[in-house]
């Protein structure tokens, strides 16, 4: 391996080996959630529209506390918001599942997946971003 790719690495193993364990964890939680909430064949994948909004939520009032509250280790975010988040949130399900919409003849639905989810994740995220701070300023009042 050339030196200056072990200089880049060099130090990154905990962060990869934390990413890779919270990816683990947050992917058990999706599939979780989708035996809890399986989606029917052919139908409407609201357990996947759910996982990422409610992922989306989780990254908003994760980052006003870890930038705004907590002085956080440094393998907490990669662990917690790379990791867990990353493995619970199914962008790549959403995708998969809006082909499938398309593939059935559902485009018109297809469509509307995809543009409720990324409405609906900005919101989730702006929303608990605010609340979040809201509670903390209340909290500190």
């Amino acid at each position: 391996m050339p030196l200056w790719r072990r200089r880049l690495l060099r130090g990154q193993g905990s962060v990869v080996g934390v990413v890779a364990l919270g990816g683990a964890v947050g992917a058990s939680a999706r599939y979780g959630a989708s035996l809890v909430w399986p989606t029917v064949a052919g139908g409407f994948p609201w357990t996947t529209l759910g996982v990422n909004v409610v992922g989306c939520a989780v990254i908003g009032v994760f980052m006003v506390v870890i930038t705004d509250v907590w002085a956080a280790h440094r393998l907490v975010r990669p662990f917690f918001g790379t990791g867990v988040l990353g493995g619970f949130t199914t962008f790549s399900t959403y995708a998969v599942d809006i082909q499938r919409l398309v593939d059935r003849g559902e485009a018109r639905t297809g469509l509307a997946y995809l543009g409720l989810t990324l409405l609906a994740a900005l919101a989730a995220v702006w929303t608990a971003v605010s609340v979040t701070r809201r509670v903390l300023a209340w909290r500190q009042s």
